[in-house]
C-alpha cells in the first residue's frame, strides 16, 4: 500500500505513495553526507523523515523496517519515534549480515503474510542460481577484489558483500565476512592494491557514483593503483544491488562475474547497472 523513498525494486512498486524522506540534504558530497550522520547520531536527531499522516490513511495491517544498520534504511526507532498513531499496525524488522540471513529475512516477511510456501519456492530458485553461478565461475581464476560501499571515507563492503565475491570466484582484499562495515585508513586500499576495484556507494544509483570520480582522484596514490593503471576500475550501482540485502543479491553476484571474468549472465548489465573507469573518464 505504500512504500519508503528507497524502495524502488519492481519498477511497479514506485507508483505507491512514498511514506519516508531523508531528513537531511544529500545531494551534497560523501564527506559531508558522513559527517551529517555522525552529528546526528551523537545527538540522537532522526535520519529519516516519516509520513505519518499518510500512514494513517492508508491503514496499512503491517509496517517492514530493517534493524541491521541504524544508517542505510527505517529503522523500529524511527517508526516508534513517530508516536504512537501507528500502533495499530505490526511491525517487523528484518536483519541480514549473510546470504542466508538475507534468505531467512524474506522468509520472515512472507510467513508475516502468511506466504510461507511462496517464499520457499523462491528462496529455493535463488539459492540454485546462486550456485550455478558459483560452479561456473570457478574455472576462471582468481583476482583480488576491492569493492567500497563509500568513499569519502572510505568503507570497504563486508556484510553479506564477501560471500558474492566468492560466488563470482573473487579474492576479497579488503572487508569482513558477516561483519558490519566500518571507515578504514584510505592508505589501506592503497596498500592492498587490488587487481580489480569496484565503487559502489550505499545509496548511489550508477548516476550518482560516476560523480565520485573526483573524490577518489583527489587520494595521492589514486593513479599509483594497479586497478587505476590497467582500467580495471568498475563504477556500480550500489543503491540496487551491492548493498541491498533483498532479491538483487545473486544478479549483484552475476554482475561482480561480468566485472571479472566477462561472464554474462542472462542480459548484459554493462553500461545499465555498472561501467569502466574509462566510461566515466570519458564522460566527464
Amino acid at each position: 500500500m505504500g512504500r519508503s523513498h528507497e524502495c524502488d525494486n519492481p519498477e511497479w512498486v514506485k507508483t505507491l505513495p512514498q511514506c519516508s524522506e531523508p531528513a537531511f540534504d544529500i545531494t551534497v558530497s560523501s564527506r559531508e553526507i558522513d559527517s551529517e550522520v555522525r552529528r546526528r547520531i551523537r545527538c540522537g536527531e532522526p535520519l529519516y523523515n516519516i509520513d505519518v499522516e499518510l500512514i494513517r490513511r492508508l491503514v496499512p495491517d503491517l509496517i517492514l523496517t530493517q534493524s541491521h544498520c541504524e544508517v542505510c534504511a527505517v529503522t523500529p526507532g524511527d517508526v516508534e519515534r513517530s508516536g504512537d498513531c501507528l500502533a495499530s499496525a505490526r511491525m517487523l524488522a528484518v536483519s541480514a549480515s549473510t546470504v542466508d540471513e538475507v534468505f531467512a529475512s524474506i522468509t520472515q516477511i512472507a510467513e508475516a503474510l502468511d506466504l510461507r510456501q511462496r517464499a520457499r519456492e523462491l528462496v529455493e530458485c535463488e539459492r540454485a542460481k546462486l550456485a550455478a553461478l558459483c560452479a561456473r565461475t570457478r574455472k576462471f581464476p582468481r583476482s583480488a577484489v576491492a569493492v567500497l560501499e563509500w568513499t569519502d571515507p572510505v568503507f570497504p563492503m563486508s556484510n553479506w558483500g564477501p560471500q558474492l565475491v566468492d560466488a563470482a570466484n573473487g579474492e576479497l582484499a579488503l572487508g569482513n565476512n558477516g561483519q558490519h562495515s566500518s571507515a578504514i585508513p584510505s592508505d589501506q586500499l592503497r596498500d592492498a592494491d587490488p587487481e580489480y576495484l569496484v565503487i559502489a556507494p550505499c545509496g548511489y544509483n550508477l548516476e550518482r557514483t560516476r560523480r565520485e570520480l573526483p573524490v577518489l582522484e583527489n587520494y595521492p596514490w589514486w593513479r599509483e593503483l594497479r586497478a587505476v593503471r590497467t582500467g580495471k576500475v568498475a563504477f556500480a550501482d550500489g543503491n540496487l544491488y551491492f548493498n541491498r540485502a533483498g532479491m538483487t543479491v545473486v544478479r549483484t553476484a552475476e554482475i561482480l562475474t561480468e566485472i571479472l571474468h566477462g561472464l554474462v549472465t542472462g542480459q548484459r548489465s554493462e553500461g545499465r547497472d555498472w561501467c569502466w573507469l574509462k566510461d566515466v573518464v570519458s564522460a566527464s
